[in-house]
């Protein structure tokens, strides 16, 4: 599983090959909040952004895509990068 989520991060990191940053942002954040966090998600949001239209993403007709509840992450938490201590 962590091969496939790390192809999908290079998928979703790709889309700026094509997109600006600003709209790829955009369709990760509503991604995020919609628990879909796919590639296909991600692209569908942002080619929606684009096209000035609202995205028709109803999460029951797509099971496979999967879904997360992401947390905020305290900048604290990071700061064991800088001093080597564990968390």
């Amino acid at each position: 599983m962590l091969k496939a989520g790390r192809r999908e991060y290079v998928q979703v990191l790709r889309l700026l090959e094509s997109f600006e940053m600003e709209e790829v942002h955009a369709a990760v954040k509503a991604a995020l909040q919609m628990g879909a966090i796919s590639f296909d998600a991600v692209k569908h949001l942002v080619l929606c952004r684009i096209e000035r239209r609202p995205p028709r993403f109803d999460l029951d007709v797509y099971p496979f895509l999967p879904r997360t509840t992401v947390q905020t992450t305290s900048p604290a938490s990071y700061m064991c990068l800088t001093t080597g201590a564990p968390t």
